[in-house]
């Protein structure tokens, strides 16, 4: 017979910290700075991500019973009934979960995340660029109309960039073109994928002026060519990328990439080894607890552009578009094939009240609009008001009376349901 779970634990309210990266929105264009109380947000400045969660990159931080701040790390160290078990046993006593808002105004970088075994071996090796040995799989969910590369295109959109683009030829090689021509659509197995790996390599690894002649060609052409006709999305992509990163080969390997187009709403979710990057708009993001990322092209970072091709899965196939599925009215939830996370979506209208059942792990609550009250009964007063870019950690076995003032929409992420089937 199973124990009982423990009493119920009150949440706790966060205070979060957010990252400045250069393709940020700037100032108060971003939700970023508008979530993270930026009353009078620097005009000039990026506030790119907003986290939410324990990673020593940017920790949360809460008021402990003396009203000193402490992290919220530390706090789950001295409070591990507020993982809940099953967490606490499979992740040593740590969220498993980093959650994020992200204000895109610039291309972030042609990147991937090192499965877990490999994330380990990163580490050792480089400890000072690859700061620590957990796996990032992740998952977007479109606040605003947002924009992504993800994995490779299909052999038949591969073809028509190598038909209709001839400065890419030059580049990955005359051979490996004539290979990727000469296969059928329904073509795969190795063959395809060690042909596709050696042609992107060669890309990426192309001389600096071997690539900074091909993109001055191809932009050319096309400025002189979209004054007769309509340019494609893609061309549109290459010019708006060449404008952000000059000379930047990764201009060049966003043809070979999907290019994805979310709605509010509509969720992208990536695994370990898989090519990828943001484009414009907002998001939500949810991931493993980690910071490993391994760039290669859009970036004045550093390059690790050998890893990088080496450890890509070379996969062709447009991503799966996750919708949310309904749980319970107003709630919607997304659950990618992680164990590491979920996310529900609550858009609640004023004067409703919508409970929210408690789970046997630890969620992390975001107010993203609106205002409200927190009802648990674990709280002192049995409430906490809630209101636009307030964060609660909740912890395990509390449930949650959410009652709205005016219409809210709220976030939650928490450890996937499947974890505890």
């Amino acid at each position: 017979m199973e124990d009982p779970p423990p009493p119920p634990l009150p949440p706790q309210r966060l205070r979060c910290a957010v990252q400045h990266y250069e393709w940020g929105r700037r100032g108060a264009a971003s939700i970023v700075a508008r979530l993270a109380d930026q009353q009078d947000p620097d005009l000039a400045r990026p506030y790119a991500e907003l986290w939410m969660g324990t990673h020593p990159s940017g920790p949360s931080t809460l008021l402990d019973g003396d009203g000193d701040l402490m992290l919220l790390r530390d706090w789950l160290a001295r409070t591990p009934d507020a993982l809940g078990p099953a967490v606490a046993a499979r992740w040593g006593g740590d969220l498993p979960f980093l959650f994020k808002v992200l204000s895109v105004a610039k291309a972030l970088s042609i990147q991937a995340h090192p499965d877990k075994k490999r994330a380990e071996a990163l580490h050792a090796l480089r400890p000072s660029v690859y700061k620590d040995d957990n796996h990032k799989p992740e998952m977007a969910i479109a606040i605003t109309e947002f924009r992504a590369l993800y994995g490779f295109a299909a052999i038949q959109e591969l073809k028509d960039v190598l038909r209709t683009v001839p400065e890419v030829e030059g580049l990955i090689g005359h051979e490996h073109a004539a290979k990727l021509m000469s296969f059928k659509e329904y073509d795969a197995g190795n063959q395809v994928k060690s042909t596709l790996q050696s042609a992107f390599a060669n890309l990426m690894l192309a001389s600096k002026d071997m690539v900074s002649e091909a993109l001055s060609k191809l932009i050319s052409r096309l400025n002189i060519e979209s004054k007769i006709r309509t340019l494609t999305d893609k061309e549109e992509l290459v010019l708006s990328l060449e404008r952000q990163y000059q000379e930047d080969v990764g201009v060049l390997a966003a043809l070979f990439f999907n290019y994805v187009k979310l709605s509010p709403g509509e969720a992208l979710h990536i695994g370990a080894n898989e090519p990828h990057a943001y484009l414009s708009g907002e998001c939500i993001e949810c991931m493993a607890t980690s910071d490993n990322v391994v760039r290669a092209g859009l970036t004045p970072k550093y390059k690790d552009i050998q890893t990088l091709c080496s450890m890509l899965t070379y996969k062709q196939a447009f991503p799966e578009i996750l919708q949310g599925v309904p749980v319970q009215p107003h709630v919607r939830r997304y659950s990618p094939p992680f164990d590491e996370f979920e996310v529900d979506w609550c858009l609640v209208p004023a004067d409703e009240v919508v409970t929210i059942s408690s789970v046997p792990g630890p969620s992390v609550f975001l107010v993203i609009t609106g205002e409200g009250e927190l009802h648990a009964e674990s709280l002192s007063g049995g409430k906490k008001e809630a209101k636009e870019g307030d964060v609660f950690f909740v912890p395990a076995y509390t449930e949650i009376n959410l009652s709205t003032h005016k219409s809210m929409q709220l976030y939650r992420a928490g450890v996937n349901s499947r974890f505890f089937s």
